[in-house]
């Protein structure tokens, strides 16, 4: 009799539960990539606009990610204007390519829709959808730190029984560099479906327990006509139907029961042990940022200093982690702070070049510029020397942040921290080309390109290295260049190791270090004739293809990987000294203090010191 009642209660819950969700229909638009060279995502999203207007029983409109093709402002104001005339609202969040190329961060993808993550509640279902990296730099895919502190405080108050659709622009699967903690916590919830882009396809997935949809791109690709989706919710089932603008509706593709529930499974998480490898590395102590870290921490009087994508600047004691100061600054801090006679210097998102007092965090001078700042100074003597998003790169004055001279000549951001060798200040940027210019003034010396016609392969992400009259790059197309540095002429290129962004130099100048995408780190002959491998060191560390570039000190080399493993090699024997995993996100480029003690920062905003015993 006990068993009958308790089946005809838990029918009675799914009956009440199911009477929460009204019948609706919306639209799943995904990867409209605005930006492309002919026109055509403008006029494949233009068709699909129109083409829901002629629709009287569309609720909605979701977009999951992958809005223009690099996040340019130009992009995002363009992918604005097509969706504005829209007769019905519109959700909308950040991809990979409006995060990964933006010349602001993603602070103009924020400002030009007003949001990056969204929440609301219709017909019983709370709709749930936040942004997704990386930024600037390449990486895997991340949910910011700041979207899971926002999710965390939305699930507080969200009942366990709530319905909720989660939406991203990445399937929420291993793709995706913290993708456990997603599901993690949408599991304790009443999640029916989890839907998603990136995939340019029409696609039925589970994340661990949890119905999947990815969504296809409202490219046209090779057919007629771009497509979209219509979302038919019920109260028991979700139906996902492809239709082409102009055209009837396909037959449905996908059915979702939302009756059903299976029970959470043990699933396979990031492990950990290859810290028991090496227990004679520790971090001294780790301070967790609320949002991510996508910089080199600098270090000096005791304290570590960096900013975070909220656009607060930290100082921490180096001694023992503890907080000590922090500025705030309107826009997202992926500068890596230089330090110099008592200074600290940085950009930001909002357009300003600030100046610190090292010790108090109060500010000295900010300079304004006409575009965020996502480049990272290099101070020698009394001049400052920072590149950013307004096509120009600065020498200021350290003192008071007054421009000695600006270089004009730029068609894309800086991203990078400039090399400062003899008399020149080398520089790439999002435009194709490295750069050469006069110190003193800022007149061109030269520039360079690696021969491609799309900025993507630009050498911008990479700090540069020159020994002896040779500066050595690396670009996307995974390729090595030495360059003459007095005439910007090509010397010779190795492809043969896939070096992507990551590139370093021994102390002596006689190598030249890259970590390469086949789970190796190479070393080149520093040298004008060309060169093959000196040694290739396979290390373990997978598929990689982050731009964190490799230190040389005291006899090692330290570089940290996407998966979140700082490592410390012997370039003389090709053997690991050490390694240690401190989260499962990228690792900036390391502040090496001495042979034992580094300082790491990671993606999902981690920041610690490493010590070895």
């Amino acid at each position: 009799m006990k068993r009958i009642f308790l089946i005809s209660m838990l029918l009675l819950a799914t009956s009440v539960l199911h009477a929460q969700i009204k019948s609706f229909r919306f639209i799943h638009i995904s990867d409209t990539h605005i930006g492309s060279p002919n026109g055509s995502a403008e006029e494949d999203l233009r068709r699909t606009v129109h083409d829901i207007n002629t629709l009287n029983d569309v609720a909605f409109v979701i977009i999951t990610g992958d809005i223009t093709e690099l996040g340019t402002d130009a992009q995002l104001a363009k992918a604005k204007e097509i969706l504005d005339s829209l007769k019905v609202k519109y959700y909308i969040i950040p991809g990979n390519h409006d995060t990964g190329w933006s010349e602001s961060g993603g602070d103009h993808y924020t400002s030009t829709f007003g949001y990056d993550k969204f929440s609301f509640d219709y017909n019983g279902i709370r709709f749930i959808g936040c942004a997704s990296g990386p930024y600037v730099r390449m990486s895997d895919g991340h949910i910011p730190r700041s979207a899971i502190v926002w999710l965390d405080s939305l699930l507080a108050k969200t009942p366990r029984d709530q319905p909720v659709i989660f939406c991203n622009h990445y399937p929420i699967d291993d793709g995706v560099d913290n993708w456990y903690e997603i599901t993690d916590r949408l599991v304790k919830y009443n999640t029916k479906l989890i839907i998603c882009g990136h995939g340019h396809a029409n696609k039925a997935l589970n994340f661990e327990t949890i119905p999947g949809i990815m969504g296809r791109s409202n490219l046209r690709a090779k057919a007629p006509l771009g497509g979209y989706n219509l979302v038919d919710v019920y109260n028991d089932s979700i139906v996902y139907t492809e239709r082409r603008p102009g055209g009837e509706p396909l037959p449905s593709w996908a059915k979702i029961e939302l009756n059903k529930r299976d029970f959470p499974k043990k699933v396979k998480r990031p492990s950990y042990d290859i810290n028991k490898q090496y227990p004679q590395v520790k971090p001294k102590w780790v301070f967790s940022s609320d949002a991510n870290v996508i910089s080199t921490p600098a270090v000096v009087n005791n304290l570590v200093i960096f900013g975070n994508q909220n656009g607060l600047v930290t100082a921490v004691s180096q001694l023992d982690g503890k907080k000590k100061w922090t500025y705030k600054t309107s826009g997202a801090v992926f500068s890596s702070p230089a330090v110099k006679a008592g200074k600290v210097v940085f950009g930001s998102g909002d357009g300003h070049v600030y100046c610190l007092n090292v010790l108090t965090g109060k500010p000295a001078w900010k300079a304004k510029t006409d575009a965020s700042v996502l480049g990272s100074p290099a101070i020698v003597g009394d001049t400052v020397f920072i590149g950013g998003s307004d096509h120009n790169f600065m020498a200021l004055n350290l003192k008071n942040g007054n421009a000695y001279w600006k270089f004009a000549g730029l068609e894309g951001p800086v991203v990078s921290t400039p090399l400062i060798y003899g008399n020149m200040v080398i520089f790439g940027a999002w435009d194709k080309h490295l750069y050469a210019v006069n110190r003193n003034n800022g007149q061109l010396a030269w520039q360079w390109n690696p021969g491609f016609s799309v900025i993507n392969f630009s050498p911008a992400s990479c700090i540069p290295v020159a020994h002896d009259g040779v500066v050595y790059v690396v670009c996307p197309n995974r390729t090595l260049y030495a360059i003459d540095a007095l005439t910007g002429a090509t010397l010779w290129q190795n492809s043969e190791t896939r070096v992507r962004e990551s590139i370093g130099i021994s102390e002596d100048g006689k190598y030249v270090y890259g970590k390469t995408m086949q789970d190796t780190v190479v070393a080149y002959a520093a040298s004008r004739s060309a060169q093959r491998p000196a040694w290739v060191m396979h290390a373990g560390f997978g598929y990689e293809h982050v731009p964190s570039m490799l230190i040389e000190k005291s006899g090692q080399v330290f570089f940290g990987t996407r998966n979140g493993v700082v490592y410390a090699i012997d370039p003389a024997t090709q053997k690991i000294n050490w390694e240690y995993k401190l989260d499962n996100s990228m690792v900036n480029t390391v502040r090496v203090l001495d042979k034992k003690h580094v300082v790491a920062s990671t993606m999902d905003g981690k920041v610690a010191l490493l010590e070895v015993k």
